[in-house]
Order: structure tokens, then C-alpha cells, then sequence
């Protein structure tokens, strides 16, 4: 091995050595606890996609402020200096466009290759006094992208709170799977122990105290799996918090409470914000419309110009020497009114009226299938709330049931007239039971925030939610 080898082996070992150190001495990141509420909260303050609904509709305001400018008169300047030759020839050519050949002013004198200096400058002010409607409706079609932005900026916000209301509800679902899937381990220890102890007195059968083990493993795999889900469901609500990395807790607050049966007053489906933002497509659609109804109209223009030029060369074709023309020291002024019309506009005008037409009737028939989906959506909360309402009430009945014949199986066992399968059998029932019992209420809470996020509002929810929780 050289020399330099040698050298750079022990630095390359102390590298990776310091880097792993400070690895592991890197802090974890501190967990953050939210109610529910204020996890929603976080969210809506912090979610890109409302930050980006946000933008949307600020731009679509700052439109409404652009089409208004349209009011104001227009004022042009402008300098140009320039320096070359003129030749004129008499006669005309058509406009064109683009603009490729120059013009010349002035009288047509005998051709000459000497360049010389010119300039021109001018002010141009124009405005339109009357327009036959065209700025207001354009004004119109503005105010309407920016509310259908606004509408569009609470059916994002909606659509978060549901989401973070739905994820930290099943948090709290699967936090109450770990509980009892912990109690379930936490029993079948205690039971475990004392079967081994009945197998070494010889009071029962070695294959008991295989049972006991193989039930208490099992156990402790479905401990290890709600607790793999719960991290799982917690790693998803970081993520929809906008901290991802950063462990989530979720306070139970008084979602483990059964709510009242009498909740909020129902919200019309015709204010849900899905249905409002496509009612707003139709306005947009229809100001569109209306813009180009108002199109074709004569356009008046009151125009008034102040303008100067300048030229090296006289009235006998001899140029100025120097920078002579490149003052513009000959002024004109004029004033007029200037009415334009395109003539033939009037047949794009018409097949682009026909493609806003056919989409306010694609916008119209999205408004039918949004308000269908959205009764179906509040219908199919309204069973699920029902169902979870019914489970609630038959789950004490199971879970009573449950650990009654829990302990009489543990007893029979201990008293040598009941065998360990009975037991096993009497304990899985029990942690079924508490399971369910457990997740019954939530199940009632999370329909009613379906139900909610049907109506198209979430805060009748939370109120619910809080004036439970209020002593």
C-alpha cells in the first residue's frame, strides 16, 4: 500500500465514523398534539392547494381591476431618430400587415443616395366616449372569474377539512385498536402465567401451556400490526398537515362520546359549494356570452395628437451636415374622432358565440350531475349514520356479554371443568367486543362529518363536537 494510502484510510474511516455519530445524535423531531378542530385549522392555513386557490383568486381579482382601466383614456409617446436616404415615386400601394415598406413625406425630388438624419416625435391621446356596452360587459365577465375563483377557494378549503377531519378520526380509530389490542396481550400474559404454573404443578396437560403461548404470540402480532397501522394513519396526517416526518397526536376530546340524535339544521344542497362553483361556470360562461354580444358595434374613439419632425435635408435635397434633423423642430397638431368597424368580424364573432353556447351546456349539465352526486353523497351519510347509531347502542350489550363469559371460561379453567380452547375462544370474543365498542362511537362521529362535508360545511360538525365535550 502507498504511502498516500495510508494516509487517506485512517481520515476516511474518522469521516464516516463522526458522520454516523451525529446521526444518531440527531434529535427526533418533536411531537406536535392537535384536537381535531385545530389540526383542521392548521391545515387550511398551511395546505398548498388552498394557498394556491388563494393565488387564483387574487389574480382573478387583480382582473377585475385591469378590465375597469379599460375606462381611462390612452395616452402614446413616442421619439424615433433615425438617419438614411429618400427617394419618393408618385402613387399608392394598400395597407399592409405586417407593415414592410416604409413611406416618405414630403415633395418627390430627383433620386439621391445621400443619407441624411430625421426624427419624429408625438403624443397621441385617445378615448372612447361610448362603447354600446362592450367595456361593461368585459368588466362583468372579470367580476365573474373572480367569484367563481371565490367559490372555488371554499370548495378547496371544504375538501381539505374533510379530508384532515377524516384522517385524524381515524387516528383516533386505530389508537383505540392498539389500546385493546394491548388489554387482549396484557390479559393473555396474566392467563399465560397461570397455566404454566397449573402445567408445572402437573395440574394440567404441557399442550395448555403450548396454547396459552401460542395465543398470547398471536396476540402480540396484532398489537404489533395496529400498531404499524396507527403509525401509518399517523404518517398520513402529517402529511396532509403539511409536516411530514413530524410524529401527530390527536386529543379524544369528546369523540368517544354518542352524540345527540337531534344535530344541525340542514343546509339547502343548493348552497354546497360544489353546486355553488358551478353555477358560477355558468355566470362565466354566460359573460362570455354577453362580451360578444356587445363585439360587433362601430368603435368611436375621440383622438387628439401633438407631434414634431425633423429633417436633415431641405425643400432643394441638400443635407444638413452634423446631427442636423435629429431635432424635431417642426410641430403639428390635430384633433378628430375616429370610428372603426370590422366589417367581416361578424363571422368569427358568430361561431365563437357558438362554442360558448355549447359550453354553457356542458357547464349546465355538470351542474345537474354535481347536485346528483351530492344528494346521493348526503343520502349515503345519512344510512351510514343511521347503521353506526344502531351498532352503538348493541355494542355495551356485546362487550357486557363478552367479559362475563370471559371470566366464567378463566374460572371453569381454574376450577379443572373447562378446557383452554374455551378460554381462547372467551378471550378473542372479549377483545372483539372492545374493539367494536370502542370504535362504535367514533363510527357515529365520522358519519356525521360525511354528513357535514355533504352539506358542503364542516363548522355545524365541530359546534356539535364541542358543545358534547362542554360540561
Amino acid at each position: 500500500m502507498s504511502n498516500r494510502k495510508r494516509y487517506l484510510l485512517p481520515v476516511v474511516i474518522l469521516l464516516i465514523s463522526t458522520h454516523r455519530v451525529l446521526a444518531a445524535q440527531a434529535p427526533a423531531p418533536e411531537p406536535k398534539t392537535f384536537t381535531v378542530q385545530q389540526a383542521v385549522a392548521y391545515a387550511l392555513a398551511n395546505y398548498p392547494a388552498v394557498r394556491a386557490a388563494l393565488e387564483s383568486y387574487n389574480a382573478a381579482k387583480a382582473g377585475v381591476s385591469v378590465a375597469k382601466t379599460n375606462y381611462l383614456p390612452r395616452v402614446d409617446t413616442l421619439y424615433q431618430g433615425a438617419r438614411g436616404t429618400r427617394n419618393s415615386v408618385l402613387g399608392v400601394l394598400l395597407p399592409q400587415f405586417p407593415t414592410i415598406l416604409t413611406g416618405t413625406q414630403g415633395t418627390v425630388l430627383p433620386p439621391s443616395n445621400r443619407a441624411f438624419w430625421v426624427s419624429g416625435a408625438g403624443a397621441l391621446f385617445s378615448w372612447e366616449p361610448f362603447d354600446f356596452g362592450y367595456r361593461r360587459s368585459e368588466l362583468r365577465s372579470a367580476e365573474s372569474s373572480a367569484s367563481r375563483s371565490a367559490a372555488q377557494v371554499v370548495l378547496t378549503r371544504l375538501g381539505v377539512a374533510t379530508a384532515v377531519t377524516d384522517a385524524c378520526l381515524a387516528v383516533l380509530a386505530d389508537e383505540q385498536r392498539v389500546k385493546a389490542s394491548q388489554a387482549d396481550v396484557d390479559r393473555r400474559s396474566v392467563f399465560a402465567q397461570s397455566v404454566h404454573a397449573l402445567v408445572n404443578a402437573r395440574l394440567r396437560p404441557g399442550a395448555d401451556a403450548s396454547r396459552a403461548d401460542a395465543e398470547l404470540a398471536a396476540a402480540r402480532t396484532q398489537l404489533i400490526l395496529s400498531q404499524e397501522t396507527r403509525q401509518v394513519a399517523s404518517a398520513e396526517l402529517s402529511e396532509l398537515l403539511g409536516i411530514p416526518g413530524t410524529p401527530v397526536a390527536i386529543q379524544t376530546g369528546s369523540f368517544l362520546e354518542i352524540p345527540p340524535e337531534k344535530i344541525w339544521t340542514e343546509t339547502p344542497l343548493t348552497n354546497h359549494p360544489a353546486v355553488v362553483v358551478e353555477q358560477k361556470r355558468i355566470q362565466e360562461v354566460q359573460s362570455r356570452i354577453s362580451v360578444l354580444d356587445h363585439q360587433y358595434y362601430p368603435h368611436f374613439t375621440l383622438e387628439a395628437l401633438d407631434s414634431a419632425r425633423g429633417s436633415g435635408e431641405n425643400s432643394k435635397g441638400l443635407a444638413a451636415p452634423g446631427f442636423n434633423g435629429l431635432g424635431a423642430d417642426v410641430h403639428n397638431w390635430e384633433a378628430g374622432l375616429n370610428v372603426s368597424l370590422p366589417v367581416f368580424d361578424f363571422a368569427s364573432i358568430r361561431e365563437r358565440r357558438k362554442v360558448e353556447l355549447a359550453n354553457r351546456r356542458r357547464e349546465q349539465a355538470l351542474l345537474d350531475q354535481t347536485l346528483e352526486n351530492v344528494t346521493g353523497q348526503l343520502e349515503r351519510a345519512r344510512a351510514t349514520l343511521e347503521g353506526a347509531r344502531r351498532v352503538a347502542g348493541n355494542t355495551p350489550i356485546e362487550l357486557k356479554a363478552s367479559r362475563d363469559s370471559e371470566a366464567q371460561a378463566r374460572a371453569r379453567f381454574q376450577a379443572g371443568v373447562g378446557t383452554i380452547v374455551d378460554v381462547a375462544e372467551a378471550q378473542r370474543l372479549l377483545v372483539e367486543a372492545e374493539i367494536d365498542d370502542s370504535l362504535a362511537r367514533l363510527s357515529i362521529w365520522r358519519a356525521l362529518a360525511d354528513v357535514a362535508a355533504a352539506e358542503g360545511d364542516v363548522t355545524p360538525f365541530f359546534n356539535l363536537a364541542n358543545s358534547v365535550g362542554a360540561p
